[in-house]
C-alpha cells in the first residue's frame, strides 16, 4: 500500500466518521406526528420499516431537516414534497420500489449523500442522469441493486467522491470507473470479479478500492 493510498483511506475514514457524528449529535425523530409538533426543531427523521401514506403531505414543514431516511417504505413513488427539503444533505431511499427519481429531484441542491441500496427496479442510466444535476453529491451508494453493468453515463457525476457498489452482479470493473476523475473510494466487494482483475487494476493510484 503506497503513502498516498494511506493518506487517502485515512482522509475517508475521518470524513465518513465526522459525518456520522455531525448528524448523531442531535435528536432523531422516528414518528411524523411527534415532528410535526416542532417541525422547525426537526434536523433528522428517521421514517424507515413504518407504512406512512404521503398522498396528504408532511414533508415540506421540515424546512431545516438535513437528515432523512426513507428506508424499506416499499414507496411505489416519492412524496412531491420530498424536494422542498432546501436543506437536505443525506437521504436514505434503500429498499423500496420505484423505478425513477422525481424530474425535479435536481432541487435538492445541498444533498451530498443519497442511498440507493436494495433498488431492484431502479432505472439505473435514467438515475444517474438526474444525479448528474446535483452540485453537491459526493457519496452515492448502490449496494444489492443487482448491477450486472454500470452505465456508461456513471462519468457524468463529475462530482462523486465515494462509490459503493457492494453486493452487486458484476463481473468487472467498470471502465468508465478511470473517466471519474473525484472519485477517490469505490466499494464493490462481494461481486464477481476474478482475483487476476483485482490484482491487475490501478487507476493512476488515485483511487482506494475495497475489493
Amino acid at each position: 500500500m503506497t503513502r498516498t493510498t494511506i493518506a487517502l483511506f485515512l482522509f475517508f475514514g475521518l470524513m465518513l466518521q465526522t459525518k456520522a457524528q455531525d448528524t448523531t449529535q442531535v435528536k432523531t425523530f422516528n414518528n411524523l406526528e411527534e415532528a410535526s409538533l416542532n417541525p422547525d426543531l426537526v434536523i433528522r427523521l428517521d421514517l424507515s420499516n413504518q407504512k406512512i401514506d404521503f398522498s396528504k403531505g408532511g414533508l415540506k414543514k421540515f424546512k431545516n431537516l438535513e437528515y432523512l431516511s426513507l428506508k424499506n417504505d416499499h414507496l411505489s413513488q416519492l412524496p412531491n414534497e420530498i424536494v422542498e427539503l432546501e436543506n437536505l444533505r443525506i437521504l436514505d431511499l434503500s429498499g423500496n420500489d420505484f423505478s425513477e427519481l422525481p424530474q425535479n429531484f435536481f432541487q435538492l441542491n445541498k444533498l451530498e449523500e443519497l442511498f440507493l441500496n436494495d433498488e431492484k427496479n431502479l432505472n439505473l442510466a435514467k438515475t444517474i442522469s438526474q444525479l448528474s444535476l446535483l452540485p453537491r453529491l459526493k457519496i452515492l451508494h448502490l449496494e444489492n441493486d443487482r448491477i450486472t453493468e454500470l452505465p456508461g453515463n456513471i462519468i457524468e457525476l463529475n462530482q462523486l467522491e465515494y462509490l459503493n457498489l457492494n453486493r452487486n452482479e458484476l463481473k468487472q470493473i467498470p471502465n468508465s470507473i478511470e473517466g471519474m476523475k473525484q472519485l477517490k473510494f469505490l466499494e464493490i466487494h462481494h461481486n464477481s470479479i476474478s482475483p487476476s482483475i483485482q490484482r491487475n487494476y490501478n487507476p493512476n493510484g488515485n483511487m482506494i478500492i475495497k475489493f
